[in-house]
């Protein structure tokens, strides 16, 4: 639909450089800051996520810090929404709502203003990885504290073998490029 898609999946997985024992030993990483430098894969990346949502009638899209920061604005801006950021706790100046959440070796939260979504708002969350499923989980459970409607999850990677997307039943969750291993 945008002029810029040209990549496909695999084109766009060439982009992205796989790092060993990072951040500790055992953990291979998808780095895709070499992907967000390469101008046509950039470009693919979010032309195809927008594609996907375009005619959902979304209103926000919600990015997670700090990942989701990169793609979030640019979906909100394809599909004509507004942006609202996730952030860590005490990184927002208003009044907000939290969430904790439980990780595999301790806890977790995530703030948004209270004001940041009105009642029925359809929103769409976007974040780089789904990894375990915890945050992505633990945004959408925020923002329906807020009386959002979720339109869907969106996703430039998931880590198939994690199985995360467990976790996000009753969620329309999408991933553009998907690993087994």
């Amino acid at each position: 639909m945008f002029a810029n898609s040209s990549l496909n999946a695999d084109q766009l997985k060439q982009l992205i450089r796989e790092v060993p024992d990072f951040p500790r030993k055992g953990i291979l990483f998808y780095d895709i800051t070499t992907l967000l430098k390469d101008k046509v894969g950039f470009a693919t990346l979010v032309d195809r996520l927008s594609e996907h949502y375009l005619k959902q009638n979304i209103d926000l899209v919600l990015g997670m810090e700090a990942r989701g920061f990169i793609f979030a604005p640019a979906l909100a801006y394809r599909l004509n929404a507004g942006f609202v950021p996730v952030r860590k706790v005490g990184k927002l100046p208003a009044a907000t709502v939290k969430f904790d959440y439980a990780l595999e070796y301790g806890t977790n939260s995530l703030e948004m203003h209270k004001d940041a979504i009105q009642k029925g708002q359809r929103v769409l969350i976007v974040d780089d990885l789904l990894a375990t499923g915890g945050t992505a989980e633990a945004t959408a459970k925020l923002a329906s504290l807020l009386g959002a409607d979720i339109a869907g999850l969106g996703f430039v990677v998931e880590l198939d073998f994690l199985k995360g997307r467990e976790k996000l039943k009753g969620y329309n969750v999408m991933s553009l490029l998907h690993y087994e291993k």
